[in-house]
């Protein structure tokens, strides 16, 4: 829907239309709010100015429908509006059960992308256009942003969390990709593409690019580096919780509280171990915090997902 305007980027996928017509109804009606409140301004202005014959006798009125009748309807009004733009919220953190994830870093000053199948690309995307597409993303260092004008979509990528966006890219293309967050002196030069592809072409485009080891298998690599198999594996003579199947299922705390062991959780039990502690178990895993940065711990925590028979949807999306 982009009603010949050429100021606005091109709608490139599923949810640009739907972000278009949202902005133009609110621009249209505040439009017209502000030229009928105007116009009401300057006929009045006109009929009442200085030296005018307008008769100015008449008694100061009240009326209380007329009272109640604008303010029901301005009532009325913000709620079509939040209703409107809460199903569109809605609409775009719910992910399909089938979309294809991709990890994406922001950090000083660059973008940083890592396919399924391991294959990396900075300051680079591409994906499949008609296809349902994940990006989880984290930052190394501040807060970044990514933005895709042509897709009308931004999200934060924060210091120790996980975000995540996803979109359907329809209209094959190449669009660009910012930081929309002030980030340090290079902060205008963090930027890139988003290459969309037609599945066929994506397809011959991954395999061009090789096989490489992907996160959970890169995740498994560290699981064993870092010594965490010694005390987590199935052979371990430490009594340490047993990983498999944890992740999306509830977890008893020492402190008689359960919580949903998400991205969040296993983020926090990696770098902050003392945080929520398992019922059962002592407080003796050592903190990683500062031993791995924020790519390991995206592998780490893309293997603990791995272990799990299933994976539910997203339980950490910012705001």
């Amino acid at each position: 829907m982009s009603f010949a305007i050429h100021f606005a980027p091109p709608e490139a996928s599923s949810v640009a239309g739907k972000v278009d017509v949202l902005f133009y109804g609110v621009l249209a009606f505040s439009t017209a709010l502000t030229l009928l409140l105007t116009g009401l301004v300057v006929y009045y202005a006109v009929k009442y100015r200085a030296g005018t014959s307008a008769d100015r006798t008449g008694a100061r009125g009240r009326s209380l429908p007329l009272e109640i009748g604008w303010t029901g309807a301005s009532l009325v009004v913000a709620f079509i509006i939040f209703a409107w733009g809460a199903e569109l919220y809605v609409y775009r953190d719910q992910p399909p059960a089938d979309a294809l994830e991709i990890a994406g870093l922001g950090k000083q000053w660059m973008w940083t992308f890592r396919h399924a199948g391991g294959q990396r690309e900075i300051n680079e995307l591409h994906v499949p256009a008609g296809k349902a597409v994940v990006v989880s993303l984290a930052s190394q260092d501040v807060i970044h942003s990514f933005y895709v004008p042509a897709f009308r979509l931004k999200q934060d990528a924060v210091p120790g969390r996980t975000t995540h966006l996803w979109f359907i890219a329809d209209k094959p293309g190449r669009y660009h990709l910012f930081c929309a967050e002030y980030c340090g002196t290079q902060h205008s030069e963090m930027g890139g593409w988003v290459t969309v592809m037609p599945p066929e072409q994506f397809a011959q485009w991954l395999a061009a690019q090789g096989q490489d080891e992907s996160l959970a298998e890169g995740g498994a690599r560290l699981f064993r580096a870092l010594g965490c198999s010694g005390c987590h594996g199935p052979s371990s003579k430490v009594r340490a919780p047993d990983l498999a199947g944890v992740y999306g299922k509830p977890v008893a705390l020492s402190d008689r509280q359960t919580v949903v062991a998400d991205e969040a959780y296993l983020r926090d039990s990696i770098l902050q171990p003392a945080k929520q502690i398992a019922a059962g178990y002592d407080p003796i895993m050592p903190s990683f915090d500062g031993l791995i940065d924020e790519s390991e711990l995206q592998m780490l925590v893309a293997y603990l997902k791995s272990l799990s028979a299933s994976s539910p949807g997203r339980s950490e999306t910012s705001q």
